[in-house]
């Protein structure tokens, strides 16, 4: 009888540490990541429902995963091309993912309406390439209702995604404009 009594203890107390640290943790599996490229010849953009992410709301870590092959075109050629060997190769490289922190959290208060200038800095990987980033978002909190807004301009050669010649070398941007919405 006393070992049940200690295991029921036991199971509530991890329970409890858990909920705790849960309760720190926003989750989004509602975010929407756009990318832009305008060129002369043509202007391409493809988006992105599926990405998951979090916000801790003690320490400002942020994480988003990115499925890669998630990005969808309007034509299915240009959808081809970007999941190709020669350009993003996505079965290699499935994911991007970000890893940072809010750099100034102190600002920040998730229990009260408004909105929030926030400096993000953290490791951005795409393609099998991770570049240092610090990046500006909008974090606006109304109610039980927390959203994140940024706008990332990503070159792409930082990525190792660069062409010489031929047509992707003049109908996709050399920098490609990434929006972010998330809602937590």
């Amino acid at each position: 009888m006393k070992n049940k009594i200690l295991s029921f203890v036991l199971l509530l107390a991890v329970s409890f540490s858990v909920f705790a640290q849960n309760e720190n943790k926003l989750i989004t599996k509602k975010s929407h990541f756009k990318f832009y490229s305008h060129t002369s010849i043509e202007d391409i953009e493809a988006n992105n429902y599926k990405s998951v992410g979090t916000i801790n709301t003690q320490s400002g870590e942020i994480v988003f995963s990115v499925p890669m092959q998630s990005f969808e075109f309007e034509k299915a050629k240009m959808q081809q091309h970007y999941n190709s060997p020669k350009f993003l190769d996505t079965k290699k490289f499935p994911k991007a993912k970000l890893k940072g922190k809010i750099t100034n959290f102190g600002d920040m208060n998730f229990k009260k309406d408004g909105e929030y200038n926030v400096q993000i800095e953290g490791e951005l990987s795409i393609h099998g390439q991770s570049k240092q980033i610090n990046e500006n978002a909008i974090i606006s909190v109304k109610g039980n209702s927390i959203k994140l807004n940024s706008t990332l301009n990503l070159t792409l050669a930082d990525f190792g995604i660069a062409f010489k010649d031929g047509k992707p070398s003049t109908n996709i941007a050399k920098v490609i404009k990434t929006t972010v919405v998330a809602e937590y």
